[in-house]
């Protein structure tokens, strides 16, 4: 019988955080004032200290000299920086996978996340089943380095998704894509399933652009 592994107060608080980071709950920019913490989450400082620190880590919050810790406030070129970034990872991810995983494993895994998307009727749902889709390749790819580096930027770009599929009218509204990669991935073709994905994330870019600029246009 597995054992249940009991979670840190530090890692409470720091999936609390990140979570409200991401889903925008915390809006981005706005200051984290460790004693308003204290009083908000009834505990002490120094596991919101170390949850802070791990949210730095991670790019999701930012240390200025005498100015404290902030939510990371999103600037046009922020975006493209990380997309550029994550999608070189994801790249070597579905190389890899397609290369030495199991097909059969990886297109079963890709239609139940497929079909995850296609029933999520709120954001968190679909944003979940788009990072549990390309998670996929990084199951398989058979690298743990690779997997470990896109953690450090997992949650800047799961940042950028809830923004993108709050900007939409409609859930599953790309599920055309998400079925071409899988038709791709059923057939072998890694190149073709990196394509397909760039070209995703191509179409997202412009409305995450206009998103920031709203926001800092917003008094």
């Amino acid at each position: 019988m597995a054992a249940i592994k009991k979670r840190s107060l530090v890692d409470q608080v720091y999936e609390t955080l990140r979570s409200e980071i991401i889903t925008l709950k915390r809006p981005l920019g706005s200051k984290l004032n460790v004693n308003e913490l204290q009083e908000e989450l009834g505990v002490s400082c120094t596991p919101i200290r170390e949850a802070i620190n791990r949210l730095q880590q991670e790019g999701l919050v930012v240390y200025e000299n005498n100015v404290g810790a902030h939510i990371l406030d999103l600037e046009q070129h922020d975006i493209l920086e990380i997309e550029q970034l994550a999608m070189t990872l994801h790249g070597a991810a579905i190389r890899l996978a397609m290369k030495h995983g199991n097909r059969e494993d990886i297109v079963s895994e890709l239609e139940k996340h497929l079909e995850e998307y296609r029933k999520a009727k709120t954001v968190p749902a679909e944003v979940t089943a788009v990072n549990r889709f390309v998670g996929t390749f990084y199951a398989h790819c058979g690298n743990r380095r690779l997997d470990a580096s896109m953690i450090s930027i997992q949650g800047q770009q799961l940042l950028l998704r809830y923004i993108y599929a709050n900007c939409l009218k409609e859930r599953g509204s790309h599920a055309q894509d998400f079925a071409a990669m899988l038709e791709a991935a059923r057939i072998g073709e890694g190149e073709q399933v990196c394509s397909l994905l760039q070209a995703n994330t191509d179409r997202q870019i412009p409305v995450l652009m206009d998103y920031v600029q709203r926001e800092r246009m917003t008094p």
